[in-house]
Parts: C-alpha cells; sequence; structure tokens
C-alpha cells in the first residue's frame, strides 16, 4: 500500500535568501564565510547566519525586502578594509551583503566628466578607467587595490588627495540606494545644479550603511594631470612643516595636491617592512613631508616645487630635500609614506587613531597628545602621520619596544581617552575618514551636539524603522 506523500518542509528564511542570488552566491559553510566575518586588524569576531554575493541592484532589493519582512539584520560590506568595525556582523541571525559582484563601470561621460560605477567596483580599478579616459578620479589611500566605491562612499573616505579634491562625498553627482524596505531610490544624476530640495546623497554618503545600502554613484571626473612633482622633505619639527605648507600654497595654490607629515620612526618603520626600501635622505631628520604638485598644464611644476623648497630652505624650515628624478623614484616616495599603517604590525601592536583638528593646531595637537599618552605608558611610542594639508592626523601609539602585547593593549580605552580629550580641546573630530562603526560608538555622544545626535536618531528610526541595516553600528 502507498503511503501518501508528506508535505515539503517549508522553506527556512536563510534558504529563502540563498534562492535570491542562487546557491552559488549564498555562502553557508564557516570556511567560505570567513573572510567576510574577520577585518583587517582582527580586533572583532564577526558571526553570521549567510553571506550573499547579489549580481544586480534588484536582487539587493529583494534581499531587503525579505529582511525588512522577517526582521532580519543586514549588514552590508564592501571590501572589508574598513578600519573601525562598521562591515563585521555581531549577530548570528544576520545576513551579509557583500558587494562584489556588482562590479560594473556602467558609463563614462566625458561631456560631464563622470562616471557612473557600480557599488562593488574597487578603486584602482575606477582610477585607471578615468586614466584611459585621459581624466582623474582623485580619490587615494593605501587600500585602493582592495577597497571598493561602495565603502568608500559609505565611510566618506579620504585620503591624500582630499587637499584639493575633498572627502569621498565632494567627489559623488549622484546615488542609486537600496533602502531597508527594498525600495530602490534611482538618484543617478549627473546635474552640478539641481536646486529641487534636501540633496538626499549627503544622508548614505558616510552613513556607513545603516540608512540604505549605495548600489551605484555618479563619480566627478578631473582633467588628467600633465606635469607631476613629488618631494621629500626633512624638516625639524611639525610647526616647520606648517611653515612649509603655507610657503607651498602661497606659491603653488591649488596645485599643492598632496602635504603628508611622518616621523624618523615612522620612517625607519617602513624602509625596514618590507626590506630594500631606502631612506630618501642622506642623513636622518626628526620629521619628514612628503609634499606633491601636479597640474593639468604640462609645464611649470618643477620651477614651482624648487620655488618652494629654497624658500623653505630661506625661512629655515627646510633641512634637506630631494625631488624625485622620475616616475619610479616618486611611487617609491610613496611607498613609505603608504606602508605605515601595515608596518605597525611587524612592531608587535599599535592602538590606532584617525583624528583630526584645524590645521594650525596640528603641531600643538601632536605635542599635546604625545604628552597625554607618554603620562599613561612612559614607554610607549606615538607615531603620528597622515595629513597635514587637511588637518586629519594618524595618532598610533605603539607597543613599548620590549613591553607584552596583551599588557600594552589592555590599556586601549585609556588611551583613546586621553587622545580623544586632546583633540576636543582643539574643536577637533574623533574620526577623521574612518568612520565611526563599533570601535568609536560610545564616544559618539560625548563629540556631537545633543540636537546633532537626536536628529540622527530620527532619520535612523524614519528610513530603518525595524533597525535591521547594520545594527549597532554609528548609533
Amino acid at each position: 500500500m502507498n503511503k501518501p506523500a508528506g508535505k515539503p518542509s517549508a522553506a527556512t528564511p536563510i534558504d529563502r535568501f540563498a534562492a535570491i542570488v542562487g546557491d552559488k552566491y549564498a555562502l553557508r559553510d564557516p570556511a567560505d564565510m570567513k573572510p567576510f566575518l574577520t577585518e583587517r586588524r582582527d580586533i572583532y569576531d564577526g558571526r553570521a547566519a549567510v553571506v550573499l554575493k547579489p549580481g544586480s541592484t534588484r536582487e539587493v532589493s529583494e534581499i531587503l525586502k525579505l529582511a525588512n519582512e522577517t526582521g532580519t539584520p543586514v549588514v552590508p560590506q564592501g571590501g572589508n578594509t574598513g578600519l573601525s568595525g562598521g562591515q563585521v556582523p555581531l549577530d548570528e541571525r544576520a545576513v551579509v551583503v557583500s558587494t562584489g559582484r556588482l562590479d560594473k563601470i556602467r558609463e563614462v561621460d566625458l561631456a560631464t566628466n563622470s562616471m557612473t560605477c557600480e557599488a562593488g567596483v574597487i578603486l584602482q580599478r575606477a582610477q585607471e578607467e578615468a586614466k584611459k579616459n585621459d581624466r582623474l578620479f582623485p580619490l587615494s589611500l593605501g587600500a585602493e587595490g582592495s577597497c571598493v566605491i561602495g565603502g568608500n562612499l559609505s565611510t566618506n573616505a579620504g585620503g591624500t588627495n582630499a587637499l584639493t579634491y575633498g572627502m569621498a562625498r565632494d567627489l559623488v553627482l549622484g546615488l542609486e540606494v537600496v533602502l531597508a524596505d527594498g525600495r530602490i531610490w534611482n538618484g543617478l544624476r549627473k546635474l552640478k545644479k539641481d536646486n529641487t530640495g534636501y540633496d538626499l546623497r549627503h544622508l548614505f554618503i558616510g552613513a556607513e550603511g545603516t540608512l540604505g545600502i549605495i548600489t551605484a554613484a555618479v563619480l566627478k571626473l578631473f582633467p588628467a594631470p600633465r606635469a607631476v612633482e613629488t618631494a621629500f622633505v626633512g624638516v625639524a619639527s611639525p610647526q616647520a612643516a606648517l611653515e612649509l605648507l603655507k610657503i607651498a600654497q602661497s606659491r603653488a595654490g591649488t596645485a599643492v595636491t598632496s602635504f603628508e607629515l611622518m616621523t624618523r620612526m615612522g620612517v625607519e618603520f617602513a624602509i625596514k617592512h618590507p626590506p630594500g626600501m631606502r631612506d630618501p635622505l642622506a642623513s636622518p631628520h626628526a620629521w619628514y613631508v612628503l609634499l606633491e604638485l601636479s597640474s593639468p598644464v604640462p609645464f611649470g611644476m618643477r620651477e614651482a616645487m624648487e620655488e618652494i623648497l629654497t624658500a623653505g630652505t630661506d625661512n629655515g624650515c627646510v633641512e634637506d630635500a630631494t625631488i624625485a628624478a622620475s616616475m619610479e623614484q616618486a611611487k617609491a616616495f610613496w611607498r613609505l609614506r603608504m606602508i605605515l599603517p601595515d608596518a605597525q604590525r611587524g612592531i608587535g601592536g599599535s592602538i590606532a587613531h584617525d583624528v583630526s583638528v584645524p590645521v594650525s593646531a596640528v603641531p600643538a595637537f601632536i605635542e599635546e597628545a604625545s604628552a597625554a599618552v607618554l603620562k599613561i605608558l612612559p614607554d610607549s611610542r606615538p607615531l603620528p602621520f597622515g595629513h597635514l594639508g587637511d588637518g586629519n592626523m594618524h595618532f598610533a601609539v605603539c607597543k613599548p619596544e620590549d613591553g607584552n602585547r596583551a599588557a600594552f593593549l589592555a590599556h586601549t580605552k585609556e588611551i583613546n581617552d586621553a587622545v580623544y580629550a586632546v583633540a576636543a580641546r582643539f574643536n577637533g573630530s574623533i574620526s577623521a575618514e574612518h568612520g565611526i562603526g563599533l570601535m568609536k560608538r560610545a564616544y559618539l555622544p560625548g563629540v556631537k551636539d545633543p540636537v546633532e545626535l537626536q536628529l540622527m536618531r530620527s532619520l535612523k528610526a524614519m528610513l530603518d524603522p525595524k533597525g535591521i541595516l547594520n545594527p549597532g553600528k554609528v548609533l
């Protein structure tokens, strides 16, 4: 006798999510999921139910409709290069939405100097596409070979060219965003002038995926530089570097596209990691400036650089300098600067800070923050470096040379409190370009105006009433 067929088992919520993207792009095996659950500093240990890799805006929309229906937490993730933990899922029910397959450059429009990219386009690829079309996309940072446009915009990335071109938000004309309930906002406009009410772009840029998921953007392009000059300069102090910045800007204006500050200890770390890198100057100096001039006009930059360095020498703020004789030498100068975040790993650990203060206050901030840290841990090694031209300092505190790593890291909160307190005294920011994420969330109420914080919470409640988008981040 034949038994009646049983009812098919009901699909689980995870099965329903997987059906949207297909099993191939729904990762459930712990080994497959691991790269999406860990971050580069190994501070947070992520947990999630599944990693989804949608291939279209429509699939992102379907994922969010289902998440909204089921109350499932959704954590958007780009290149997973964030340094504040904003991309890490911390709920075993969570769905990670990786934008890696949203990797099309939809259009390059030279008449409007714009490029429309999907969120998963790697930053370096966007730069190269612009260059292929004799244009410049100026956003540039150390992780540009792996970070993606969506993540850059979600964290409002800064980088080495913010001095002239601004932050990520300054490089966007339009956005495409999927909202928490799955609706798609198509704001992919190329207009430089559009006074038709609220400019919604800026709600989502820098929101770290807590208000919606950016799926595409119209990016601004600029004329490609025809002349670039790069100098590595030895100076006695941050104040001397600031004097050089004033000289450079008075003589070259917006052609000063990068102005980076480093310490001698930082250069020594960089030279050792990896071996084979060379010290650019014949003798050591307490501080260094990496200065770059660029222009779409194919002449005049060499003379401008020489004039700046001569004036700096006459002024007493330049001790020694060398101008790159080739593109390869310029790249070698930049490698010394860009490798500094990774070089800290080779010294047994550091406590990192990404702060900004008014440019004129940078020397005093460095002095006071260093003193505050050394009062807590006299043997620790402050390592300030970064974008002096726009006031953004990466203030790392390195482990004592022979100290115990765990004992050192146990002082993290105390050191954070001290550094952020100094930044606050100068009316600075506790997060210049890395975002709030998890790492700085607890500090936000202490540095935000109460009305500002209330408005942020109101926006979150309106756009994501069920709290499913990147829960626990920022707010």
